[in-house]
Parts: C-alpha cells; sequence; structure tokens
C-alpha cells in the first residue's frame, strides 16, 4: 500500500505537449501541500519545465525532478515506490505505457493515464490486474477526453433516474477541436492492430467474466438522424463504450438491465458523410506501412495546437437515458477537449486519487468506480458542466 510516501502525485510524460499542460494546471491548481514531483528521461528537460512553472507558482522553483525512463524498469519501480499516485501522459501507451503500470502494480501505487487503446488496457487488465488487486494498486486508465466524459456523464446519468429497474442511456458528443502529435501516433497505432485487438479482447472477455444476475450490453450505433439532441448521429470507432460498460458491470446502481449505445454527432448530413468516409479511409490506410507513414506525417510527437487555437475548441456530450418511467437528458461540457480539458481531468483524478474519501477498489478499475461522485465535484469546481437539461415522466 502506499501510505506514508514521499510524494502525493508523480506526473510522468511532463516536459510532453500533454503532460505541459497538466504540469501547468498542477502548479496553478494543487492544494497547498500537496507534495508532488515531475518525472521523464531528460532531467535537462525537466528543469527547464520546471522554470516555467516557477513563473506560475514561485514554490515550484522548489519541485523535484526525477529520472525515469520506459526502457529502465528499475528507474520506473524507484519513482512507483515513492508516490502514492503517477499519472503518465507517455503515448502510444501500447508502445511505451506498460512499464511504468508493472512497477505501479508492483508497488501498490496508484496508476492514471490518458490513453484511449483499448488493446492496451485489456492487455493491462490480463497481465496487471490480479497483481495490482493484492497490492491495493488502483490502475485507473482513460482518465481524459477518454473516456472521463462519457464515463463519469452516463454515472451522472444514471444517478438522476429511478433504482433497480432497467436502464437505457444513449451517448451523443459533439465539438471542435484539433489534434497533437502524440495524440495522431496512439490513434494510428491502435487502429492498425485491429485483428490483435480483437484476439486481446476475446481474452478478456473470457478471463474477465460478466454478472449472472444483471444485463449489461452494449447498443448497436447506426447513422441517423437524432431529434432529441437536433443532429446526425455517427458511429463513433472509441474506447468510450467499452469504459461505460465496465462501469455498469460494476455498479448494481446501473440496474438490472442497463444498455448504452455511443455516437459522434454532427449538425449536417455532409459533414456526417465526410466525417464516415474520412473515418474509413483512415483505417484502411493505418493498415499497410505506407500509409501509416502518410498519415504519421499530418503531425510530431510533442507539437499540438496553439493556445489560441486550443481556446476556440470546445466539447459537448449529451445523454439520452429512460427507466422506470422517466426520460432524463443530461449534458457534460467544457472547453478544448484534447488538451486544455484532458489536462484537467487528469490532474483533478490524480488529486482525487491522492486525496479524496473514494470507495475501496483495487486492480483495473474505471473512473466511475473508483472516483465517482467525489470526482464529479471535482470536475464541477474545476469548470466542466454536468447538469440536467430536461426531465419528464413518460406516457
Amino acid at each position: 500500500m502506499s501510505v506514508g510516501r514521499e510524494f502525493d502525485v508523480v506526473l510522468f510524460g511532463a516536459t510532453g505537449f500533454t503532460g505541459g499542460l497538466t504540469a501547468d494546471y498542477l502548479a496553478a491548481e494543487a492544494p497547498t501541500g500537496c507534495r508532488w514531483a515531475v518525472a521523464g528521461r531528460d532531467v535537462a528537460k525537466l528543469a527547464a519545465l520546471r522554470d516555467r512553472l516557477a513563473v506560475i507558482n514561485p514554490a515550484c522553483a522548489k519541485l523535484e525532478l526525477l529520472h525515469a525512463d520506459v526502457t529502465d524498469p528499475p528507474s520506473l519501480r524507484a519513482v512507483a515506490a515513492r508516490s502514492r499516485v503517477v499519472a503518465s501522459t507517455v503515448g502510444p501507451y501500447l508502445l511505451h505505457g506498460e512499464p511504468l503500470v508493472a512497477a505501479c502494480a508492483e508497488e501498490g501505487t496508484d496508476y492514471l493515464d490518458l490513453t484511449g487503446e483499448p488493446e492496451f488496457t485489456d492487455r493491462m487488465y490480463l497481465t496487471y490486474h490480479a497483481r495490482a488487486s493484492v497490492t491495493g494498486a488502483r490502475l485507473v486508465h482513460c482518465c481524459g477526453f477518454d473516456s472521463i466524459p462519457a464515463d463519469l456523464g452516463t454515472y451522472f446519468t444514471v444517478a438522476q433516474l429511478p433504482a433497480g429497474v432497467p436502464i437505457q442511456v444513449q451517448g451523443y458528443v459533439s465539438g471542435s477541436a484539433t489534434f497533437s502529435g502524440g495524440t495522431l501516433y496512439s490513434a494510428v497505432t491502435a487502429v492498425s492492430r485491429l485483428r490483435k485487438a480483437a484476439a486481446i479482447a476475446a481474452r478478456r472477455r473470457r478471463v474477465e467474466g460478466r454478472p449472472t444476475d444483471r444485463r449489461v450490453r452494449g447498443a448497436k450505433a447506426v447513422p441517423r438522424y437524432e431529434r432529441t439532441v437536433g443532429a446526425w448521429a455517427l458511429p463513433a470507432p472509441v474506447i468510450d463504450p467499452q469504459v461505460v460498460l465496465r462501469s455498469a458491470r460494476a455498479l448494481d446502481r446501473y440496474g438490472p438491465d442497463f444498455s448504452y449505445g455511443h455516437h459522434l454527432t454532427v449538425s449536417r448530413l455532409p459533414v456526417a458523410a465526410a466525417v464516415l468516409g474520412g473515418i474509413g479511409a483512415a483505417v484502411l490506410l493505418a493498415q499497410v506501412p505506407p500509409g501509416r507513414r502518410l498519415l504519421l506525417s499530418r503531425a510530431r510527437p510533442g507539437e499540438g495546437p496553439s493556445e489560441q487555437r486550443r481556446a476556440k475548441s470546445w466539447f459537448r456530450a449529451r445523454f439520452v437515458a429512460q427507466g422506470g418511467g422517466r426520460r432524463v437528458l443530461t449534458e457534460v461540457s467544457g472547453g478544448d477537449p484534447g488538451y486544455g480539458e484532458t489536462a484537467k481531468m487528469l490532474a483533478e483524478s490524480a488529486l482525487c486519487l491522492a486525496f479524496d474519501d473514494l470507495p475501496s477498489t483495487a486492480g483495473q478499475v474505471t473512473t466511475a468506480v473508483a472516483m465517482g461522485d467525489a470526482l464529479i465535484r471535482r470536475l464541477t469546481r474545476a469548470g466542466i458542466g454536468f447538469r440536467v437539461v430536461d426531465e419528464r415522466a413518460l406516457v
């Protein structure tokens, strides 16, 4: 267990694009007395980061710099052994993520990341869930835009409906944003391995099992115009619905028969057609080396959208749910989803694990299972909206 550790939070990968934004957030918002540090393989870059953070918060001039490298497992074990919580922004996680998960699982240290890679989360479950359950480590993946709005948004929505009844939820996500080089590399890596990912997912299903006294299922998403949200709804090839369904299997509050469907929404039909075509083309290109090189040429790791571009970005996730004779429409909303709000979500998740009174959990768990109401309260205070838009009785 991680009681009595030197640090409350260590941020690994703080010199990267999203890692730097997360460090900025912690410098500005970490509570007085929070003992945090930054870790990475290049101490000179960490020192330059510390100088920048000291402008935000002079106390950061004394921030400790920890050497840690994914090619050097003992360095990761040393960092994990000194901290209660380690948050990682080092992707693609399929290529770089496992050694830190292994270190945290072994040391009983809570671990967070920003992955949206289904194969990675499945591999980590198969390899480290059992050990983390013994040591007490909470391994919480997908702590950014993938998949906090969907996971906590559904959790929030379910809480608005009667308990102990069948519940149906449909999620609709819209927004305006661009991506960094790291995000592009993670996405291309993931879609280039679809067959391997499917095989690993099947292995996980056999090992993990399903509830025997409740039904939890995904609702197939098909392209359509959805009047409830006034937009075209498209299937979204993201990890979000998998995360939502894992929360539903773990929490009885989701009812005896729960279903969830996940969609991307756009306002106009031509845009919908272009999005579907673009996704299909990208998946095909990612299957062959020349296509992957073409996709990856659009951005380099460490690069990302400007502050001006991020300031114009936004997201909105709406959830239409019904159960127990009630219908509810809820919304989770915020600013720049990929970077500004993702950094906020990761940082607040780390602080939540470190300081809040939470349910007793261990092993690989979702944000809803590990943090639930406490994290919603934190994110609401930090400016991410959770609200009920409409509720009524079904007739």
